[in-house]
């Protein structure tokens, strides 16, 4: 895989067959040859292959799901994928300030994101 576009879904195979690093490096190429300007690139392209490779996990997790119902209600599939890294943003932020725990708390996570709207995005 040469480059990333966020627009057209990668062939999942061939994004998880990448290391992390490739992963990232490829999001950040994309956003400086769009020119696209960020508070915090790596960041950014960090949140952006974590949202693709759980995408391309396919129903390992309801990101490719959430994707697909985002771009129904009119997000085109950049802001879908920010959409749900806000909402994964949200959770790891939550993660940190929580107690340590045993308990899996990727339930709570996967119902943010089923509960996710175009909707309530676009007013964030």
């Amino acid at each position: 895989m040469q480059r990333y576009d966020p627009f057209a879904a990668p062939d999942p195979q061939a994004w998880l067959a990448l290391d992390e690093e490739e992963r990232f490096t490829l999001v950040e190429d994309y956003h400086r040859r769009m020119r696209i300007r960020v508070p915090n690139a790596r960041m950014h392209a960090v949140v952006h292959a974590i949202v693709e490779t759980q995408i391309a996990l396919g129903d390992e997790t309801p990101a490719r799901d959430t994707l697909q119902r985002l771009m129904r209600e009119g997000l085109d599939r950049h802001d879908a994928i920010h959409a749900i890294g806000s909402v994964l943003v949200g959770y790891m932020s939550d993660l940190m300030k929580a107690p340590k725990s045993d308990a899996d708390s990727n339930p709570r996570y996967f119902a943010e994101l089923e509960r996710l709207t175009a909707e309530e995005w676009r007013r964030s």
